[in-house]
């Protein structure tokens, strides 16, 4: 990888990265000092394009007698009025005490309910699939992501980091429709990562790379699964000092062992856990982690000792559900909607495969484990967010598949309470950008999700999305996504 031999040589890169270091920490710490920095996003500012995707303009808009999931973890709320003004929410009440301003516009959405929007916190910008296809989704993506009510992701790795760095850029002129994006660097890994990634040799080299990234606007690291725990302990290091956060898909290093040096965040669960295998060796990621560790005890001492763990450092778990479930049998992850989304071939690769999956037979219990161990997470205090990670075999797309982690939270054990939570106000928690986004609260940034039924009663109408409101606007979920059909797998 080019990228890995220039942070290895380039002597004035290095030097330039260090001189750099005070002032980068300053700004770092002069943003973060501004609080409510999230600017809101007009309809006026937006391009042709994007405009084509817009139902409701504002910037005064009533949603009346809607139901109310607000993300706080509070009751339900029946009978709501929610306001939104120039972008933000500026009442939420019943509807018969909210006073609606002359000439706003005005909705009566009776049997709708309002929750925030989703924040995915695994929702790569890239997708793969069966037969190991990968394309940068630069098109479909951020229109599955908005369309499906994602209005806020973490990128949570890269093959491409200037293609997200572009699209951020896009999005965020209103030039192109999407959610706001997280940039999270390049993966970085132990010396037998793949060709894509950044192969960290030594804790100077993991520092190198941080500084590189910093500068050029990543505010999350990725850590893989072969990375050694000095490189990973130097990365963290060197990002909490210029204001960055890690996270990782681990092994070689477990998850006690990157809480003890300082991780903030580790994805996808017990699935990825090496602490659920006695004889893991330091640095070293044991053989067929998956279904070792999928076929631990969720609930037993290695589990709770870990869960004890992240919950007393504050560390937060990635749920990606929707991404591991299409790998099991008799599960449901064949829908009409998602195949007439796929690329025709891809359609009929994803289908042969599932076929395949089905004559495994009976499920070794491992993917309820995982559920299991998600639901003790968080009976133990701990943060859970979520994310779809569109990778593996193709069956969890951008968007649908943060749609279905909410589905199967509730399998899980969750209440739809719980759920939305998760799914929304978790991952601004852990982003950071909680003050502003992701529960229904007056003075928040106007991000929500207008569904067409009550989640709490029918899981499937977290699919029913009508409107997807980012910074006030709401956009047409079903023009944005019939904007992607048989494209999935192509742009």
């Amino acid at each position: 990888m080019k990228m890995s031999i220039q942070y290895r040589h380039s002597g004035k890169r290095r030097f330039a990265a260090r001189a750099a270091t005070a002032v980068l920490a300053a700004c770092v710490a002069m943003v973060a000092g501004l609080g409510g920095a999230l600017a809101a996003q007009d309809y006026d500012r937006l391009s042709e394009q994007t405009r084509d995707y817009v139902a409701v303009r504002g910037p005064i808009v009533a949603l009346e007698r809607v139901r109310v999931i607000d993300g706080t973890g509070g009751p339900v709320l029946e009978d709501q009025t929610v306001l939104l003004r120039d972008g933000r929410i500026a009442a939420v009440g019943p509807a018969a005490t909210v006073a609606v301003p002359e000439g706003a516009e005005r909705h009566d959405l009776s049997g709708h309910t309002v929750i925030p929007g989703m924040v995915g916190m695994h929702d790569h910008l890239f997708y793969t699939s069966v037969g190991g296809r990968r394309v940068q989704l630069g098109y479909s993506a951020p229109r599955l992501y908005l369309g499906s009510g994602v209005t806020t992701i973490r990128t949570t790795g890269s093959f491409t980091p200037f293609a997200d760095v572009h699209l951020k850029d896009a999005i965020d002129r209103g030039d192109s429709p999407g959610p706001r994006i997280h940039i999270t660097a390049p993966y970085i890994t132990g010396s037998t990562g793949s060709v894509h990634q950044a192969r960290m040799t030594s804790p100077e080299q993991a520092r190198r790379f941080v500084e590189y990234w910093a500068e050029e606007g990543a505010t999350w690291l990725k850590a893989y699964t072969s990375i050694g725990s000095a490189e990973l302990g130097a990365a963290i290091e060197a990002a909490h000092r210029l204001g960055l956060r890690v996270t990782g898909h681990l092994c070689s290093v477990s998850f006690q062992e990157a809480v003890a040096l300082g991780i903030d965040n580790l994805e996808h669960g017990m699935l990825t856990a090496s602490d659920f295998v006695p004889e893991k060796e330091p640095d070293r990621c044991p053989g067929n982690i998956m279904q070792r560790a999928g076929g631990s005890d969720p609930t037993g001492p290695i589990a709770q000792e870990t869960i004890a763990a992240m919950v007393e450092a504050g560390v937060g778990l990635t749920a990606t559900l929707a991404v591991y479930e299409a790998f099991f049998p008799d599960r449901d992850v064949v829908d009409e909607r998602t195949l007439e989304l796929m690329a025709p071939d891809l359609r009929e690769a994803y289908l042969d495969e599932r076929g395949r999956i089905q004559e495994m037979g009976p499920d070794p219990e491992n993917f309820r484990n995982e559920m299991r161990f998600e639901k003790a997470f968080v009976d133990a205090g701990g943060l859970l967010a979520a994310g779809v990670d569109p990778t593996g075999n193709g069956g969890a797309l951008p968007g649908f598949g943060n749609q279905r982690n909410f589905e199967l939270l509730l399998e899980a054990g969750l209440s739809p309470v719980q759920a939305v939570q998760v799914v929304s106000a978790n991952g601004a928690k852990i982003l950071g950008v909680d003050d502003e986004l992701g529960t229904v609260e007056v003075g928040k940034l106007a991000d929500l999700i207008v569904l067409n039924g009550d989640p709490g009663s029918d899981p499937s109408a977290i699919r029913a999305v009508r409107w997807v409101f980012k910074d006030g606007v709401g956009y047409d979920s079903r023009e944005l996504i019939q904007a992607t059909r048989g494209l999935v797998g192509v742009r």
